[in-house]
């Protein structure tokens, strides 16, 4: 008699293993609420979660632990209101240029201002994020935050005739740089999204729209999305990371830099598993696009054919060159995180097995080798052989990417997190098949 073939567990679907998400993620912000600074921002944090001080208070860390927390607000989280708040305080103030608008890099560990890094829009894209959140959460300065952000951003960042953003300023905002980074419009993405979702709840019906209104934030990201749609198409599904002022790619850009944090020569695969989640967020957002869903499968397939097991061991590889040879092979936590999300959304919009065979099989790599049981929260760099490593990313600066991991999965592609969780949205059965919110 022949054996019957097992059919694959649909983890997705397991109450069990919405518990167990539950619990990672709850764990995630236990271990990152001593970032709370006295003076307001949030802390880098080492592999234990102390402060290092050594890094002062970074703009992005600090908007993003704002986000994180205001999450937890939002599902309830115990301690989370104290630590959003002391995020929020140093962007309502210390971090804030009250001279030229915007926000500094970041704090010196002296308390000066980083004025020669400039003014950059990955800043203040996770401004816009953690200002949305807060918002929606409540928190107090919340609402003032978001309205100041998005004057910023779209006075300083947004270019409308390009339809994706300018990367950076100098610090007077006298000057843009001629760069322009797909790092910086990915965010923007996320963040444009999450502000039409906070706007939309909070606006009161006689009062300005903010920014032109829900449907102008979604509009500006599905601009910049459907700019990746065609880069993907033109570059085999390896996006180019780095442009000069008229987008033109800039395909040799840090050769000689290839593990740069933020700008590194080549493909990223991590990048490419983002852009595939998140042009999945804009279509359910805006609507049924069969470009923008073609283009989230091509994306997550070269990024795994690419960067998943490229070089004889588990993990993605960090970057590739523009033939898919692996170049820097440390594996980041982040991308995982992504690779988990990115492999939920897919699943939520397709149905295909697949995707879910790789969810499972991606935490169960993140359970063996980056969620850190004994010391807390998921190591932020492996080496090529899968043990902890501090090359690309010292310690464990904040908990953004592995937390989203956690709740990307439980929730449906639109709305954003902090509206989703602000409507109760939270669990496997409240989406059509479009991947859009439903109330039952």
């Amino acid at each position: 008699m022949t054996a019957t073939p097992a059919v694959p567990v649909d983890r997705l679907a397991l109450p069990a293993h919405h518990a167990w998400l539950d619990a990672e993620c709850r764990r995630l912000l236990a271990f990152g609420a001593r970032s709370a600074l006295p003076d307001g921002g949030a802390a880098y944090l080492d592999t234990t979660g102390e402060p290092d001080p050594t890094y002062g208070v970074l703009t992005w860390i600090t908007a993003r632990t704002t986000h994180a927390y205001s999450l937890g607000v939002l599902l309830g989280v115990p301690g989370s209101a104290p630590v959003a708040d002391a995020a929020l305080k140093a962007l309502t103030s210390r971090l804030r240029d009250a001279e030229h608008g915007g926000w500094f890099h970041a704090l010196g560990p002296d308390g000066v201002p980083d004025r020669a890094a400039g003014k950059s829009c990955y800043d203040h894209a996770f401004v816009l994020l953690a200002a949305s959140s807060a918002a929606l959460a409540g928190r107090p300065g919340g609402t003032t935050l978001l309205a100041d952000a998005a004057d910023v951003y779209l006075q300083r960042f947004w270019d409308d005739d390009a339809g994706r953003p300018v990367d950076t300023w100098d610090a007077d905002f006298t000057r843009p740089d001629d760069y322009r980074g797909l790092n910086a419009t990915m965010h923007s993405v996320e963040a444009l999204l999450a502000v039409a979702d906070a706007v939309e709840v909070l606006e009161a019906p006689d009062a300005p729209a903010v920014g032109g209104g829900a449907a102008a934030w979604r509009y500006r990201a599905a601009r910049a999305a459907r700019f990746v749609v065609e880069l993907a198409a033109t570059h085999d599904g390896r996006l180019p990371e780095h442009f000069g002022p008229d987008w033109a790619p800039d395909l040799g850009r840090n050769r000689n830099q290839p593990a740069d944090p933020f700008e590194p020569y080549g493909a990223t695969p991590g990048h490419g598993l983002e852009w595939s989640r998140l042009l999945l967020h804009v279509e359910a957002a805006v609507g049924a696009d069969d470009a923008l869903a073609a283009a989230a499968v091509r994306l997550f397939d070269r990024a795994v054919e690419d960067g998943w097991d490229a070089d004889g061991a588990e993990g993605f590889v960090y970057t590739v060159d523009w033939d898919g040879t692996p170049l820097v092979r440390q594996r980041m936590h982040w991308v995982m995180a992504e690779a988990i999300a990115a492999a939920a959304a897919l699943y939520r919009r397709t149905g295909q097995r697949r995707y879910a065979a790789r969810y499972a099989a991606w935490w169960d790599y993140a359970e063996r080798h980056l969620l850190d049981h004994t010391g807390g929260s998921w190591w932020h760099e492996l080496d090529p052989h899968n043990r902890p490593a501090a090359t690309v990313w010292p310690g464990k600066p904040d908990v953004y990417h592995a937390l989203q991991a956690t709740l990307l999965p439980r929730l449906p592609l639109a709305p954003t997190l902090a509206r989703a969780l602000r409507a109760g949205l939270l669990g496997p059965s409240r989406t059509g098949t479009d991947g859009r919110w439903q109330l039952t």
